[in-house]
């Protein structure tokens, strides 16, 4: 019968940062590095605390009183901060989300928090993409979803084929946002105008 398996502390992450911090060819207890194990440590919980929230749980509450408005709601240009599951360097970048709404909106901080949570795990942009689109579809039932991100990858700047300004980008589409070609190109067209919707406010 299998023990079951202790739960890491954070003094066992602490010893794994000085083993890599050594394995790279340093002291790990030299001043410059002694605090650097507690530091790296504590970055990792806020790199990664998407961990710990559920995104339909940020959804959960939507507003039906919207006078009949049946127009897309877009959230254009959300900061991205993920991490490469593949190599652990960052993915910075941005994210444009739609929706066409059925009978309920929801508070558009929300689906920055939503963006953001997904960010916050070790990723490939397709997959984040994905869930983003997914969930928000699963949670809010909309006539369609649509979701780009456009992003830069260290993975790829900074290591292998050091390619720096190069821009990956994906894109989910859902719904009337898949079946009706002209949804989808006004989506792109206002996501990609610097002035869209603000030339008469």
């Amino acid at each position: 019968m299998a023990e079951d398996k202790r739960p890491l502390t954070q003094q066992d992450a602490e010893a794994a940062v000085r083993t890599l911090i050594e394995w790279a060819g340093d002291d790990p207890n030299r001043e410059g590095l002694r605090d650097t194990p507690a530091r790296v440590v504590r970055s990792y919980e806020e790199f990664f605390e998407g961990y710990a929230a559920c995104p339909r749980d940020i959804l959960e509450r939507t507003f039906e009183e919207t006078d009949g408005y049946d127009e897309m709601v877009i959230l254009r240009d959300i900061r991205v901060e993920s991490y490469c599951e593949h190599h652990m360097v960052p993915i910075i970048g941005k994210a444009h989300v739609a929706y066409l709404p059925e009978r309920r909106v929801v508070g558009i901080s929300k689906l920055a928090r939503v963006v953001e949570v997904y960010s916050r795990r070790l990723q490939i942009q397709e997959k984040l993409t994905a869930q983003i689109a997914n969930t928000i579809n699963d949670v809010l039932q909309p006539k369609g979803v649509a979701v780009v991100i456009e992003a830069a990858h260290q993975c790829m700047t900074t290591r292998g084929v050091h390619k720096p300004g190069v821009t990956m980008v994906t894109s989910r589409m859902l719904g009337i946002f898949r079946e009706d070609p002209r949804t989808r190109r006004e989506f792109l067209s206002l996501i990609h105008s610097p002035n869209a919707g603000l030339s008469n406010i």
